[in-house]
């Protein structure tokens, strides 16, 4: 394990919010797929299930790309102004079985400022090891997911939507093209 669990998990749901919002569309269309990201990414706490919720976590999307593409400075800017602008005081908390972990926001702090917090907090841990490199965009060229590079030798190259099988595949096809007489 490279970092502490709550910071994988965060980065990692960093990523899928972030993905959420893309050329093919939106991700997050309703209060249903909200629900089933929450599930998803082992959300805890306030949860309301409405309109406004769904609203304030898609405007949350952009903020967060924005670190992908970021140098080191930027991103602590915004790591900063998601902590200072919700709030964020850190104390280590225990619930649902899980050790000893950060939590910077109450339980019942709305979902989108939990979902900005932990990112940034994350993001931190990265910042701090001197990390950042493991935020990537996903290498296929039709594709502007991003990602998180946890491995252990910094081999990620794309994204969980397939794109790494649609990469072997074309390879695949062009070494038999090439062998074709």
């Amino acid at each position: 394990m490279l970092f502490a669990h709550d910071t994988d998990c965060s980065l990692i749901a960093a990523a899928a919010l972030v993905n959420t919002d893309g050329p093919d569309g939106d991700g997050l269309p309703d209060i249903a797929a909200l629900d089933a990201f929450y599930l998803a990414h082992a959300y805890t706490g306030r949860h309301e299930h409405t309109e406004a919720e769904l609203r304030s976590v898609r405007d949350l999307r952009p903020r967060l790309r924005r670190i992908w593409y970021a140098d080191t400075d930027e991103v602590v800017a915004v790591v900063n102004g998601l902590l200072r602008e919700n709030h964020a005081l850190p104390q280590l908390i225990k619930h649902d079985d899980e050790p000893y972990h950060f939590h910077a926001v109450p339980r019942d702090a709305p979902l989108a400022a939990r979902i900005a917090v932990e990112a940034a907090m994350a993001v931190a841990d990265l910042v701090r090891y001197g990390e950042l490199s493991r935020l990537r965009i996903c290498d296929h060229p039709d594709c502007a997911n991003v990602l998180v590079d946890l491995s252990k030798n910094r081999s990620r190259r794309f994204c969980d939507a397939g794109c790494g099988n649609r990469a072997a595949v074309t390879a695949y096809r062009a070494r038999k093209a090439a062998t074709r007489p």
